[in-house]
């Protein structure tokens, strides 16, 4: 059996720890690395028969991955190492947005310490149809998946946007379901975190970080291109009305 290439999860988590080594690789016998190795062969992502292989994340395989982010950063005068692009799109990602990757590799440390990660069960979404994720990793996307679906959280949502005594409508398009299916529709929208998990924090969830939207909305919110993040609501408006004509789901 082949070792299955680096997830973007992985990646995160390597990723920071070359940064908070100030870009430079480590080696084998380093113990961070070693720390690394057992984490990221923890990681509730692979198969068993994955996780069994001896040389799946091992050490060694770490510390080449860290020569990676080293070589291939573009302070970095020497001559870079091979890699594949989803190293490339992770080290621009920590380039560019520093301080929310190095939360986001905290998040996930902290969701396999408290074995909430473990609790959770893959989500639909968590990957699109392309089989990719969200520059921060389906572990993430996962985790926040599981809460827009908490039941309690859902009905408590809907009840404060219909508080106000108007129409329950989706927040970037304004599609109102009732209106367009009648009772069938009545009462129904999906919730959304208006933002990503990693920057929120992993703290219990308020109503304010949530939306409601579409599923139309909802679905172009979380579906991510290779090097981008999940859009927020806010986002989502602004490519609207920069594509144009209006789009009803």
């Amino acid at each position: 059996m082949r070792i299955p290439a680096w997830t973007e999860d992985e990646l995160v988590l390597a990723g920071a720890l070359v940064v908070k080594n100030g870009w430079r690789e480590l080696r084998t016998s380093d113990l961070r690395v070693q720390e690394l190795s057992d984490l990221l062969r923890s990681l509730p992502i692979h198969e068993p028969e994955v996780l069994a292989l001896p040389s799946f994340r091992s050490p060694d395989s770490v510390s080449r991955k860290t020569t990676d982010f080293t070589t291939n950063h573009k302070l970095y005068a020497g001559k870079a190492t091979r890699c594949g692009k989803p190293t490339l799109l992770m080290i621009d990602a920590f380039s560019e947005r520093e301080s929310e990757m190095l939360q986001a590799a905290e998040a996930i440390e902290e969701g396999i310490g408290t074995g909430e990660l473990h609790l959770i069960a893959p989500q639909p979404d968590e990957v699109d149809e392309t089989g990719a994720s969200a520059i921060e990793g389906r572990l993430l996307a996962r985790w926040a998946l599981a809460r827009e679906r908490n039941p309690k959280l859902r009905n408590q949502k809907i009840a404060q946007a219909r508080s106000g005594g108007g129409p329950l409508r989706c927040e970037v398009c304004d599609f109102d379901f009732a209106r367009a299916y009648g009772d069938l529709g009545e009462g129904y929208i999906e919730v959304h975190h208006v933002t990503p998990l990693h920057v929120s924090g992993t703290r219990e969830t308020k109503l304010d970080d949530l939306a409601c939207l579409c599923s139309n909305c909802h679905r172009m919110c979380h579906r991510s291109s290779p090097g981008e993040s999940w859009r927020t609501p806010t986002d989502l408006r602004q490519l609207i009305r920069r594509s144009g004509p209006e789009v009803t789901p």
